[in-house]
């Protein structure tokens, strides 16, 4: 049975970075309004077309040293990075959840917080197309979820959004309708309590990172910093923590 889970958890592992190969190519094309599902993977600098022995997630990055075979230019290590994140993601998914549906669910959510978050990056938006992404995956977790009653998966959309919104309206604007929207979408899976959790540790980790960029790059506080990545970092941790820490926190106070 040990061997069984031992070889299953491999071959997720290696299928999570096979679909974060693919997720470099939602990553790239998505914002360009190119298609994802037709077209061969070409070089960025002398446009070749990339063969399939090149596209081996993380181990063609590493046998090419990086560089492309034509030309020789250099490969962005994000590549084999996004590889890499969705591989351990999808790992620790059949590893918190098992081989169940709850687990294929987490994959599907958290590889699509990978895409989201480094569009945002790059183009400090998070696009339409995405967000119904995540609220598929949402409306999909309702049957499949009978942990959680329907009625906190409704209310995770307004803990998800509303907190946000708020933000917005009181700072004229500075929080972006992407990130609102997105926290809405994503509130339906986590239901409130979770969607409570993710924008805590948003709010945190945001914030830590934040300092640090703007004395590392002197910049000041009116310096845009896409938040979507820290907002898909706290719901990264609420999905494999959140509940945890719910209950360390209650029975705290019971005991107190």
């Amino acid at each position: 049975m040990q061997l069984v889970y031992t070889i299953t958890a491999i071959y997720i592992a290696v299928f999570g970075l096979v679909i974060g190969s693919f997720l470099n190519v939602c990553i790239y094309r998505i914002p360009q309004g190119e298609t994802i599902v037709k077209g061969r993977s070409h070089c960025m600098s002398c446009n070749s077309t990339i063969k399939a022995r090149d596209l081996i997630p993380v181990f063609s990055f590493l046998w090419l040293r990086g560089k492309c075979r034509h030309c020789g230019a250099k490969i962005s290590s994000r590549y084999p990075a996004v590889e890499l994140i969705n591989a351990v993601l999808w790992l620790l998914s059949f590893l918190s959840f098992g081989l169940t549906p709850k687990a294929f669910i987490a994959m599907a959510f958290l590889s699509g917080l990978i895409i989201i978050s480094f569009i945002d990056i790059d183009t400090k938006t998070i696009p339409n197309s995405l967000l119904i992404y995540i609220l598929a995956v949402g409306i999909v977790s309702c049957f499949f979820n009978s942990e959680m009653p329907f009625y906190e998966k409704l209310l995770g959309i307004i803990a998800g959004g509303a907190p946000l919104l708020l933000i917005n309206i009181l700072s004229h604007g500075n929080m972006g309708w992407g990130d609102i929207l997105f926290t809405s979408a994503a509130g339906l899976l986590l239901g409130w309590r979770l969607s409570l959790v993710s924008l805590f540790f948003a709010f945190i980790i945001g914030a830590i990172i934040g300092i640090i960029y703007m004395l590392a790059a002197h910049k000041d506080r009116k310096s845009q910093i896409p938040f979507g990545p820290f907002l898909a970092l706290g719901m990264i941790t609420a999905v494999f923590l959140g509940n945890m820490l719910i209950n360390l926190y209650l029975s705290a106070f019971q005991l107190n």
